[in-house]
């Protein structure tokens, strides 16, 4: 005989459910056995699964061909051609010499071939990100002049936020992003965009000397309008580059539209403006000022040529100490961005990218990138776009984009000291402009969700008027407010029946009934006249899991609404005073009368469903307050009430459940009144013997002070046995075909198959949907209604 079947262990399991307060009779439920067993997983084939998915180049490299050379080649080197000019002008929004622009580009688009998941994306350095380091150089060398050089600060904080998103992406905590919503990253972006572009007009005028373009937004709009007049010849450069970016890209976009056989080679000559613009304007400039003693515009100046200074970065515990406060915004810039760019580029081209593992790749981008004198990188809208519209194939084209950044470094990087600054910063401008939401975008968020569109406007409004670091705070904050918002005020509704006929009954259709919100709010045809549920039955659906941000909420309302719609059991207009409850005043003598009409006018409470379709999880605040709610209208209707559950998806939720008395029927007197009780007692039954009493004595006799009409004593003398599981969970749904016990007289079909219930027996008061839950009712309860 097994151990567990020897009666020394049943009599000891026995006398641990009875110490623990399990009754004896409890319906079986899943275990933490079972939970364990369906999710046991062989060691070896996760491990190896795991370290297989770090490199995802060992999928698709053995299949490499050479059509997706040519692709690769194709778009790598058109991604190099606009790379090169960004990344140059990127280093100046950093804070940094033109050069570290390159060091970042070079490593970036190398290391995330191997390890990427997404083939468009382009790793290198951007905008915002480059704003950001600025502004973190700036702070940190304000707070500590004299310590460390700006390339020193910056290449720490490289290695800093890529070894945390390593880390993020390593322990697949890549989910996290998912907590900020696509309209807080859009406004974020937008409002970076925008105080990127004002913060670079300055310098496209020739007035960044002028006043402090590092300051909020409106400010350097309102400087740059005050000191125009005072504009020089670096206007020329820059307004004009500036114009002839757009002309070209518009005037292309039209000769493509116009002339469709030439859409492939406008395509190319558009991605290309940005060299061309460059290397035009760096020609004029070469030739107004080398004869010049000084520079006559202002100019990139001296780039050396090669990798400079290769090695391990500086890392102080005093450096990490003055990074600390503006690491958090760097990260979240970092990841959050990138991840934006790979979905998007995923879904647009059908496929999945893993975000972990794209965690993985920027993470080592970076902390690798540190070695090379690189500042924090991370993935390219402009760039990205190009990359795909230009026929990219594999992940491997970064390896050409990288050669060819390498080529501008070694035998190009000379010829960059005449790069006009101005006609620079007419190309940051140009391309951060594609970052900002458009009339239409922010429209479609209002339309989908006001509340989101606040978000996406606080945003904005946040990073014009203040800094994008508080734009990146105020979209967190909002988003995790509203998060917590949406699951502590879930909308639920009480629901009515609405009968649907098919046009053509001849067809074969069937009349079968729905069940809608009582109160709509325009998600049925006003006109549809929604039946209510028959009186006394209370149908609520959940739109939401049940835990412990709205468990009270749910509870309030649902009491609300039975005293609402459901006539109190005692009247309380014979009790007197000193015997009624301290905060229970009773009716008011004033239209006492009119009152005592309308509360009989309702029915009496006999049963409420419980919709758990939408429920995913169920904790122990919710439990408890179910039996709260339980309480409330048992005490409220003066007789027990049915508590009936619909939908119930998971066997967790069942087990909790069960755990809190429900499902069973009958309740003896046992039933718990807390399932966690804060003061545990010290012995005996928890439950309050008043109110035991009280249950007992308000469904033996109308001596209490009941209101209890004819039609009511026919339905005690009908429900009685109520909690009879037989006659409770005589119409449960079954499945034929299967072998099982003979089916009722009620249920017995035509066939000589036999019949298994759906659901298990010894729950009677669990149903497979509403409809299953109404019929067992009215079974139960016979057809009388009051």
């Amino acid at each position: 005989m097994a151990p567990s079947q020897s009666p020394r262990f049943q009599r000891a399991k026995r006398a641990a459910k009875n110490y623990l307060g399990v009754p004896e009779d409890d319906p079986d439920s899943v275990s933490l056995k079972d939970f364990v067993k369906g999710h046991k997983a062989e060691v070896k084939p996760a491990v190896k699964n795991y370290v297989l998915s770090l490199f995802p180049f060992i999928q698709w490299l053995p299949r490499y061909n050479l059509t997706w050379l040519t692709g690769d080649l194709i778009a790598g080197i058109t991604v190099g051609l606009v790379l090169v000019p960004q990344s140059l002008s990127y280093a100046k929004l950093a804070n940094l010499p033109a050069q570290y622009g390159l060091y970042s580009s070079f490593i970036g688009v190398l290391t995330y071939a191997f390890f990427a998941t997404s083939k468009d994306v382009s790793i290198g350095p951007v905008a915002v990100m480059s704003l950001e380091t600025g502004n973190i150089i700036n702070a940190v060398m304000a707070a500590h002049p004299n310590e460390w050089t700006a390339p020193v600060i910056a290449t720490c904080l490289a290695f800093i936020c890529g070894f945390i998103v390593l880390g993020i992406g390593l322990l697949r905590l890549g989910w996290l992003v998912e907590f900020i919503p696509q309209p807080a990253v859009s406004g974020f972006m937008t409002g970076s965009a925008i105080n990127i572009a004002a913060g670079q007009v300055p310098a496209l005028l020739g007035l960044s000397k002028l006043f402090d373009t590092k300051a909020a937004t409106y400010q350097v709009i309102i400087n740059t309008l005050k000191y125009l007049p005072k504009s020089n010849l670096d206007a020329a450069f820059g307004v004009s580059a500036l114009a002839m970016l757009y002309m070209i890209k518009w005037g292309l976009a039209w000769a493509s539209g116009r002339y469709p056989r030439f859409a492939r080679p406008a395509f190319f000559l558009q991605a290309l403006r940005h060299a061309f613009v460059i290397i035009l304007f760096t020609i004029i400039s070469w030739r107004i000022n080398i004869h010049a003693k000084t520079a006559r515009i202002s100019l990139v100046g001296p780039v050396p040529s090669g990798l400079q200074n290769v090695g391990s970065p500086y890392i102080s515990a005093s450096l990490l100490a003055a990074l600390g406060p503006h690491i958090p915004v760097a990260t979240i810039i970092l990841l959050l961005e990138h991840i934006s760019i790979s979905k998007s580029f995923g879904r647009l081209n059908g496929y999945k990218i893993n975000p972990n593992q794209e965690l993985i790749a920027i993470g080592v981008n970076n902390t690798l990138g540190s070695v090379f004198n690189a500042y924090p990188s991370t993935g390219s809208f402009s760039r990205s776009a190009l990359k795909s519209k230009s026929g990219v194939r594999t992940p491997a084209a970064g390896i050409a984009t990288g050669v060819l950044v390498l080529i501008a470094l070694y035998a190009v990087a000379p010829a960059f000291y005449y790069i006009p600054n101005a006609a620079l910063s007419a190309l940051i401008i140009h391309a951060v402009a594609d970052l900002v939401a458009s009339p239409r975008q922010s429209f479609g968020f209002w339309r989908v969700s006001p509340l989101e569109w606040i978000i996406f406007v606080g945003a904005v409004v946040w990073s014009l008027f203040y800094s994008i670091e508080s734009g990146i705070y105020w979209s967190l904050a909002t988003s995790v407010v509203l998060l917590l918002v949406r699951i502590a005020r879930p909308r639920g509704h009480f629901l009515g029946r609405v009968r649907i006929r098919p046009e053509n009954v001849e067809s074969g259709g069937q009349i079968r009934d729905v069940y809608v919100p009582i109160c709509g709010d325009k998600g049925v045809n006003d006109e549809v006249r929604v039946e209510p549920p028959p009186p006394g039955i209370i149908i609520y659906r959940f739109e939401e899991s049940f835990l412990y941000p709205n468990a009270s909420y749910i509870n309030d309302k649902l009491v609300d609404y039975v005293k609402a719609h459901t006539r109190r059991g005692k009247d309380v207009s014979t009790i007197a005073k000193g015997d009624r409850a301290w905060n229970d005043p009773g009716p008011s003598k004033k239209g006492a009368e009119r009152e005592l009409e309308e509360e009989l006018a309702k029915p009496r409470l006999k049963a409420v469903i419980l919709d758990f379709t939408a429920v995913a999880n169920l904790d122990t605040t919710g439990v408890q307050n179910l039996i709260d709610t339980r309480r409330e209208v048992e005490k409220w209707a003066d007789r027990p009430v049915e508590f009936h559950f619909s939908g119930i998806l998971s066997p967790w939720i069942r087990r909790a459940l069960i755990a809190g008395g429900f499902g069973k029927g009958a309740r003896g007197n046992g039933a718990r009144v807390e399932i966690a009780p804060v003061v545990p007692p010290h012995g005996g039954d928890i439950r309050n013997p008043t109110d035991i009493a009280d249950i007992a004595s308000s469904s033996s006799s109308p001596e209490d002070g009941s209101i209890i009409d004819p039609a009511e004593k026919k339905l005690d003398s009908a429900s009685a046995s109520s909690g009879d599981e037989s006659s409770t969970f005589a119409n449960a749904p079954v499945i034929e075909g299967q072998p099982g016990p003979e089916p009722s007289a009620q249920n017995e079909r035509r066939s000589s198959q036999a019949t298994l219930p759906l659901l298990d027996t010894s729950t009677p008061f669990f149903h497979f949907d509403l409809a299953d839950a109404l019929n067992s009712i009215e079974h139960s309860h016979g057809r009388t209604r009051d």
